[in-house]
């Protein structure tokens, strides 16, 4: 049992746990994520680790409430357990000194950027930070952003906060002055991370982004989480979650990412209250 030590809700529906792991908390690195069960019927549920205290033993989790089984973690409280949580699972970010990286996060995906962004920060690299929401409300992790960038560009679709805009908007400025640029990591939404590779491909920037494709059981063995990386069949748990961003079917992807849709609907519709999934 893995007990919750603190909660807090960042915004509409996204939620903060820190989390008694010291096993995961000693060994995870940036990048790294673990699969969770809320319960022994409950869904496994894959969540990227936000950040890790080696001192308390605690890692955070940051999740947004789209789906039964989020819902259900959702409303776990402070001192309440976790029945299973496995990991650190996958690939840890290749940290080295590059230069000038850019690192976009957009809507929930801020929160597995931030660990990536300070050990760049730490490295040794010029840290220019992009994040973005539909509006200011849904803006996480501003405050820890801009502790761990030289420059923080915020963008909101609506305007309410910063650029109205896309979150690649800044990126393309950003190309448009001539300023060197030595590596994008990008991660969020799908069609997001593609826009993001469409924009670096034509100059040839090294672009990485971070998968969280459908997965089970983030061993390579169910095969939940296959993409197609530079036409080879990849398995987002064990040969990422980190790719090329320029190497990946983004259109399979999202096709992927569709096939579950109406078993989504419908489990929304019974409000996360009954075990029919």
């Amino acid at each position: 049992m893995y007990v919750i030590e603190k909660t807090e809700e960042l915004s509409q529906g996204v939620k903060s746990f820190i989390v008694k792991a010291p096993r995961i908390a000693k060994k995870c690195q940036p990048g790294q994520f673990i699969i969770l069960r809320t319960d022994e019927d409950g869904e496994r549920i894959p969540l990227t680790i936000a950040d890790f205290n080696r001192e308390t033993g605690t890692i955070t989790l940051i999740f947004q409430e789209v789906g039964c089984s989020t819902r259900q973690l959702g409303r776990l409280q402070a001192g309440q357990a976790i029945l299973d949580v496995a990991g650190p699972l996958g690939n840890a970010s290749h940290i080295d000194k590059f230069g000038t990286v850019v690192c976009i996060g957009g809507g929930i995906g801020v929160a597995p950027v931030y660990p990536i962004a300070r050990a760049y920060r730490e490295a040794g690299n010029k840290v220019v930070s992009i994040i973005g929401a539909r509006n200011e409300s849904l803006l996480i992790l501003e405050k820890e952003m801009a502790a761990v960038s030289d420059i923080l560009h915020v963008t909101t679709d609506d305007g309410s906060k910063g650029h109205k805009g896309m979150v690649i908007d800044p990126l393309k400025s950003m190309i448009a002055a001539g300023e060197k640029i030595d590596l994008v990591i990008a991660i969020g939404p799908v069609v997001m991370m593609r826009g993001v590779a469409e924009v670096t491909r034509p100059y040839g920037i090294k672009t990485i982004v971070s998968l969280n494709p459908i997965m089970v059981d983030g061993t390579g063995m169910c095969g939940g989480c296959r993409v197609s990386v530079g036409n080879t069949n990849k398995f987002a748990c064990v040969d990422g979650p980190e790719f090329d961003a320029h190497q990946v079917d983004f259109t399979g992807l999202m096709a992927r990412q569709r096939m579950y849709l109406e078993h989504e609907k419908e489990e929304r519709k019974c409000g996360g209250e009954c075990s029919c999934h």
